[in-house]
């Protein structure tokens, strides 16, 4: 998922390089006829499992006329779009408010938001809106992917954000009924410097101790509300990290961060959000990662393990999965059928797992740019891949 002042780090959030051998590309081919073999006569996911897309290009800067008809013909349950407080496209980007638990206040900006949700409420789709961005006057002329100073401020806006998709809340414009938002997210990849720096001082994580303060002031903003089903998530971890100060760019595993977040007191959230992407394209959603500090789909028991020690028995939300393609990506692509297939067993293993209430898939549309990440359903010009059937076959 991409913030508003970076794009996805691939070494952090997403699958890290590997070799590029004729045997590795052998080996994902068998791979490939095992996973279809092993999903023969599966049952498809409960619809406790709500499927989602994660792509804030097409819903937020798309053409919404045709992006949510597409989502809908995609039996597309609930879409993630970030919530932006700060940056290029923040609600309050530009200067502090003078009522800032009031949606009315003049400097706040929720036009591209209020689009998006009615665009939802048209085709049925349920929103999980995703906090992110300081705006700099809320931390020290710093950019957005430092906390704000003060946990007072984001508290406020999330108590704005709120209010304002409560399904209560009237536009004073024109009167329009505002769709109710339930599903809510505190910040992304907290884990990863793109995200949320520094990670540390000295040998401390100070990332979990910031980390904390922004959970517990969604949480506080969000149900300070008290309107009855609102969710929220906190974690949001990318899957690895290297837990290494000294690096020039580091970052934290997820378990050590879930830990150190928890030391810092962060608590009262209702599921704990996990992107468990794959680290090499060798690697199938059963594979069990390389690096013992990882967390993928393979070894997903690990965390959630680690979440019933610190929390109890939280449910977990995949709020973003992907496996990338090749072409175009001929280093951390596979195949159309393999991501497909992959596609197909990951929500498999998340309907078997009772623990497991929600799979996001990162993206809808390949990105323009090989820098960038082509785990769309679509390619940049248009064409389906085999992953939209699939996806839309999903219960």
């Amino acid at each position: 998922m991409h913030s508003p002042s970076s794009l996805r780090s691939r070494d952090c959030a997403g699958p890290a390089r590997g070799p590029r051998d004729s045997a590795k590309r052998l080996a994902i081919s068998f791979t490939v006829v095992l996973v279809a073999l092993s999903l023969a006569g599966v049952a498809s996911p409960s619809p406790r499992l709500l499927k989602g897309i994660d792509d804030n290009a097409q819903t937020l800067n798309g053409n919404p006329d045709a992006v949510f008809a597409e989502l809908h013909d995609l039996r597309t349950q609930i879409v993630r779009i970030d919530l932006n407080w700060g940056g290029p496209q923040g609600v309050a980007g530009g200067f502090p408010t003078v009522r800032p638990t009031d949606p009315n206040d003049g400097q706040y900006n929720w036009s591209l938001y209020d689009r998006a949700v009615l665009y939802a409420r048209q085709y049925n789709i349920a929103v999980l809106f995703s906090i992110v961005s300081t705006p700099s006057w809320a931390n020290g002329d710093n950019p957005p992917n430092v906390a704000p100073t003060s946990s007072q401020s984001l508290r406020d806006f999330a108590y704005a954000a709120a209010t304002r998709y409560s399904g209560a809340f009237r536009r004073p414009s024109d009167g329009v009924l505002l769709p109710a938002v339930t599903h809510w997210l505190a910040w992304n990849e907290p884990n990863n410097p793109v995200y949320l720096t520094p990670q540390y001082d000295g040998t401390t994580i100070v990332s979990g101790r910031a980390y904390a303060a922004i959970c517990n002031a969604v949480v506080a903003g969000v149900k300070g509300t008290l309107i009855k089903g609102e969710k929220v998530a906190c974690g949001v971890t990318a899957p690895r990290g290297n837990n290494n100060p000294s690096t020039a760019r580091p970052s934290v595993s997820p378990l050590a961060f879930l830990r150190a977040m928890k030391q810092a007191g962060a608590h009262g959230f209702d599921a704990y959000a996990h992107h468990p992407y794959y680290g090499d394209p060798s690697e199938t959603p059963t594979t069990t990662p390389d690096a013992r500090t990882a967390v993928t789909f393979g070894n997903l028991k690990t965390l959630e393990n680690e979440v019933t020690r610190l929390y109890g028995r939280l449910p977990i939300w995949i709020t973003e999965y992907g496996y990338q393609t090749n072409p175009p990506d001929d280093i951390f692509g596979v195949s159309d059928a393999q991501q497909s297939a992959y596609m197909r067993q990951a929500f498999t293993i998340a309907k078997r797992d009772p623990r497991i209430d929600m799979l996001v898939w990162f993206l809808l549309r390949d990105e323009p740019f090989l820098s960038g990440w082509q785990s769309g359903l679509v390619t940049v010009d248009g064409q389906r891949k085999p992953a939209w059937a699939t996806f839309r076959a999903l219960p």
